[in-house]
C-alpha cells in the first residue's frame, strides 16, 4: 500500500521567514529538529545543511513542556546558540506522550509550528508496508537521509532502544524492515535475571572464547550481536537481489559499526539530517 498524500495543516501553517519579515534562503534557515525516541531524546540546531550543535538527552516522559524548555535554553546558551532566530521546527516521536508536549514547546517558547513527522505527509517516498501508520516517525526520516545521501537500494541499522532494520528500495521508498531488541537492552534483560552475572561494559572483547564470567558476557552479548547483525543483512540482501549500502546509526552504532564489514558507514546524526530533509521538501513546496 502506498502512502502519499496532500500536505497537511501543519505544512500550510509552515512559518519560514527572517526577522524582518523576508523569506530567508534555505542556505541561511536556522532549523530545530527533535527526534523523539524511547531511550534518547536527540536534538540538532542546523543552518542550511550544516548542523551547528546537538544534543543526547534522556527521554524523560514526565517532563512538562516548560522544564524541557529549560534544558534547551540552557544547552543553547552554553553553545552560544539563539534560539530566538530559528526559523522552523521538526520532530519525529515514537512516544505519543511527549508529542503534544513537544508541539506546546514549539508554539509556546518558539512561537514556531512544528511540523510532525508522520506517514501521512508527503515527502516524496512512497511507505509501501500493508499498515503505513504504523511506522514510526524516526524510520521515514532514516528512509529519506539514506536514499538522499547514499541512493538505493539501503539499510538503515538504527541502535537504539529496539535495533530496527529500514529498508529502503532503489527509487528510494519504505520497504518494510526488522525490529531485534537492542544491545543495551538485551544485556539489562540478562543480567537482571541471572543472579549471577552482572553488567558488562559493551565493548567488542579481543576473543570468543570467554576465560571468565565477565568476557564470557561480552562475547555473548556483544559478538552474538554482532553476528545477529550480519545473519539479517544477509537475509535482507538476498530477498532484495543485490546488496544495499548499509548505514548505521543510534548512539551504539559506533561500537558495532567498526567490528563489521557488513556496515558500510556509522552516521550518528542520519535521522536529523533527515528530518531536515524532510522540512526542506515541505518548505520547498509550500514556497511553490
Amino acid at each position: 500500500m502506498l502512502a502519499t498524500v496532500a500536505l497537511g495543516a501543519a505544512v500550510s501553517d509552515l512559518r519560514l521567514y527572517s526577522r524582518r519579515g523576508s523569506f530567508r534562503p534555505w542556505g541561511q534557515t536556522v532549523l530545530l529538529a527533535i527526534d523523539i525516541g524511547n531511550t534518547n531524546v536527540v536534538v540538532g540546531i542546523f543552518k542550511g545543511d550544516q548542523i551547528l550543535t546537538s544534543w543526547r538527552l534522556a527521554t524523560e516522559r514526565t517532563r512538562m513542556a516548560d522544564e524541557w524548555w529549560a534544558i534547551f535554553a540552557t544547552l543553547a546558551n552554553s553553545d552560544n546558540v539563539d534560539l530566538a532566530t530559528l526559523d522552523g521546527a521538526i520532530f519525529s516521536s515514537v512516544v505519543p506522550r511527549l508529542t503534544p508536549v513537544f508541539v506546546e514547546l514549539c508554539r509556546e517558547r518558539l512561537h514556531r509550528e512544528p511540523v510532525v513527522v508522520n506517514a501521512g505527509l508527503d515527502f516524496g517516498i512512497g511507505v509501501l508496508i500493508d499498515n503505513p501508520s504504523e511506522v514510526g516517525a524516526d524510520r521515514l526520516a532514516n528512509t529519506v537521509a539514506a536514499f538522499t545521501r547514499h541512493g538505493g537500494p539501503a539499510v538503515v541499522v538504527d541502535f537504539g532502544t529496539g535495533t530496527n532494520f529500514d529498508v529502503v528500495s532503489a527509487s528510494g521508498d519504505y520497504i518494510g524492515g526488522a525490529i531485534a531488541p537492542g544491545l543495551t537492552l538485551a544485556l539489562e534483560a540478562l543480567t537482571s535475571r541471572a543472579a549471577r552475572l552482572s553488567a558488562v561494559e559493551l565493548a567488542v572483547p579481543e576473543r570468543a572464547i570467554g576465560r571468565d564470567t565477565f568476557s564470557s558476557v561480552q562475547s555473548g552479548t556483544v559478538l552474538g550481536y554482532i553476528g545477529l547483525i550480519e545473519g539479517l543483512l544477509a537475509r535482507i540482501s538476498q530477498e532484495l537481489g543485490e546488496k544495499p549500502v548499509v548505514i548505521a546509526t543510534g548512539g551504539l552504532g559506533g561500537v558495532i559499526a567498526p567490528h563489521t564489514d557488513a556496515i558500510d558507514t556509522y552516521e550518528p546524526d542520519l535521522t536529523l539530517h533527515g528530518l531536515r530533509i524532510i522540512f526542506e521538501r515541505i518548505r520547498q513546496r509550500s514556497a511553490d
